[in-house]
């Protein structure tokens, strides 16, 4: 890191080594916090790659079709093997679309891209491209994906920031390398840091940032936890969500209300199944997480990572599962495997997992219930902002990831029979965006925007299919009212009201090195907030770690001894979260919670203990 330049002002808040002296930083934020703008803008063009060393252009070559191939498109990706920026086709082979990429010197490599080519086909029609920002906050030097900050070619504004607020972890998860001891240093950001970063999203134009999620590490092990919460809605952010195991709800429920109080509308929680077999990082902590978010009537989303053979049979009763306690999860939301690190491509094909395996398997176990036809990709949802922005005359928010980053559905279950339905059998969805789209053009063309609205107001109870609507959907036609507020009168309670009477069900596949597509990443609309104010795609600031999250937060870091110091603990391990399962286990919560998915007598405690262990959490007895 010497090769940076720094300015004669700020030298000595620098390191030999080039890492910010950042308890220095802090203590001068706190006076002065411009000074987190102008440390970062004076040494913002040497955090970028450098071609030649954190990657190369090997555009040299020609990507081959092979007999029994059909081009779908031509793309970049890159080498896993040499970070180069390398040609790629995306094609159909066996009613499969796969991506194939050649590096000059290291080969082809080729990766799975959607398991189903007619759901590729039948959803690529939903594609379409939203906007970017006006204000860059970096110009164009590298190629695309090298140059993130955002620039110019980007095609989308942030629709989700995740903003970190710590590398520290309660748990040592055996694959996470991401958590304090095993980055080697602390990274946690003084609040004065955390203002000046959400106030630079918020900067943005035409469109601010206006959701975050505050995530980790474990952001709950921040004391100043509910201040960083009160800055985010003080600058303006209408939806706040956080991301954690919510294990530190276990130990101090009263914490999800004042968290409430403070100002966040959702957790964001990983789950990745209903036995502990499947899901040891949080199985017997689950029922009283929920119990905990119950009684301050916060709300949940469960985020299972799918991985093929470890829990992808699980998928569907995660779903159920969420049914079951409707009352206070409010999405599932699955995450395909991104496959980093150097990984063989038979045990890739072993553990891959992409979207329309996942499609189709809920639809084969729920006998069509929830079928293929049911699932929209995430610019499916643009035509609505654009007649929200025709009816405002003001730009609109609008969710323009490309179509194959991920799909959703909403399933709402009956109140009296239990029968679960997704929204679009009993609403034409694809017939009222249409519509939509007609108002749209008829009031950029001139049209009245009162007429449009009243329009559409004698319309909509026509796109409704009553006799499939659920019954409490159809009282005093609350499925209709409920549209028109959200629609014509963009009432967020109207919407929250809608979410509170149906399940979320999404999948958000992010890249890795195989699968990569520069074209997806130039659509990504969720965005991290590096520490020098940039806006930074989640597909680079996770899948090149070394050129991005990890170059900016060991830049702006505490060093283990500086860590425990400042804070007089002896070893980062004083934080480590130990588990008590038989304590855990013991309550009629815990059994209530599970009834129907998981009965604990089919494992031993010794076998329930090792599975703990072996995950990374230890088990205590007392």
């Amino acid at each position: 890191m010497s090769r940076i330049e720094i300015k004669e002002e700020f030298k000595q808040l620098f390191y030999e080594d080039g890492r910010i002296n950042y308890k220095l930083l802090a203590e001068l934020g706190r006076e002065d916090p411009s000074i987190f703008e102008s440390v970062g803008r004076s040494i913002i063009s040497r955090f970028l790659p450098r071609r030649g060393v954190d990657f190369n252009i090997k555009l040299k070559g020609r990507v081959e079709l092979r007999e029994g191939e059909k081009k779908i498109t031509y793309t970049l990706s890159v080498c896993p093997e040499c970070r180069s920026l390398i040609k790629a086709i995306v094609f159909e082979r066996d009613g499969k679309v796969l991506i194939r990429k050649y590096c000059p010197d290291h080969g082809e490599f080729e990766d799975i891209y959607w398991s189903d080519a007619e759901f590729y086909y039948m959803k690529r029609r939903e594609a379409a491209d939203g906007r970017g920002i006006l204000n860059p906050y970096v110009g164009v030097v590298n190629a695309c994906p090298f140059n993130c900050g955002l620039c110019v070619r980007h095609k989308s504004h942030t629709a989700l920031l995740n903003l970190v607020a710590t590398n520290r972890c309660d748990l040592s998860c055996w694959y996470c390398f991401f958590f304090s001891e095993r980055a080697g240093y602390v990274y946690e950001p003084s609040l004065e840091h955390i203002r000046y970063m959400l106030e630079a999203a918020r900067k943005a134009r035409p469109i601010p940032a206006i959701a975050v999620q505050i995530t980790g590490g474990e952001p709950l092990l921040r004391d100043d936890i509910i201040e960083i919460i009160k800055i985010a809605k003080e600058l303006g952010y209408q939806h706040v969500q956080l991301n954690t195991t919510g294990i530190r709800f276990v130990e101090e429920p009263e914490l999800a209300i004042k968290i409430r109080e403070a100002g966040v509308n959702t957790i964001y929680m990983s789950f990745d199944g209903v036995t502990p077999i499947t899901n040891p990082k949080s199985h017997w902590e689950i029922p009283y997480i929920l119990d905990a978010l119950r009684k301050a009537h916060l709300g949940a989303v469960l985020v299972p990572t799918v991985i093929k053979t470890v829990n992808d049979y699980e998928v569907t009763k995660m779903i159920l599962f969420g049914l079951k306690h409707n009352d206070i999860i409010r999405g599932v939301n699955f995450q395909p495997v991104s496959l980093v690190g150097r990984i063989p491509k038979n045990e890739r094909n072993r553990l891959r997992v992409t979207i329309p395996d996942i499609v189709n398997r809920v639809e084969e176990e729920t006998s069509g219930m929830i079928r293929k036809e049911d699932w929209y990709t995430v610019p499916f949802t643009i035509p609505i902002s654009e007649f929200i922005e025709a009816v405002t005359g003001k730009p609109q928010f609008t969710m323009s990831n490309h179509f194959a980053c991920g799909v959703a559905t909403y399933l709402f279950q009956d109140q009296k029979t239990g029968l679960i339905t997704p929204l679009p059998k009993f609403l034409d969805v694809g017939g009222f965006v249409d519509y939509l789209k007609e108002l749209t053009e008829y009031i950029r063309k001139g049209g009245s925007k009162k007429l449009a609205l009243l329009k559409l107001l004698a319309k909509i109870g026509k796109f409704i299919i009553w006799e499939h609507t659920p019954e409490q959907l159809k009282k005093r036609k609350r499925i209709y009212w409920m549209l028109f507020n959200i629609f014509a009168r963009h009432n967020y309670h109207a919407l929250g009201e809608f979410h509170l009477n149906t399940l979320f069900v999404g999948m958000m596949h992010f890249q890795d090195e195989y699968n990569y597509d520069v074209a997806r990443i130039q659509r990504c609309d969720i965005h991290y907030v590096s520490p020098d104010g940039r806006l930074i795609p989640f597909c680079t600031f996770n899948v090149f770690p070394e050129i991005y999250r990890d170059r900016l937060q060991k830049i702006y870091s505490y060093s283990i001894k500086e860590y425990l110091e400042m804070n007089r603990l002896k070893s980062m391990s004083q934080i480590k979260y130990r588990r008590n399962i038989r304590k855990l286990e013991s309550t009629e919560l815990y059994r209530k919670t599970y009834e129907g998915f998981w009965d604990p007598s089919r494992l031993s405690y010794e076998e329930k203990k090792k599975i703990s262990i072996r995950f990374g959490i230890p088990v205590i007895e007392q």
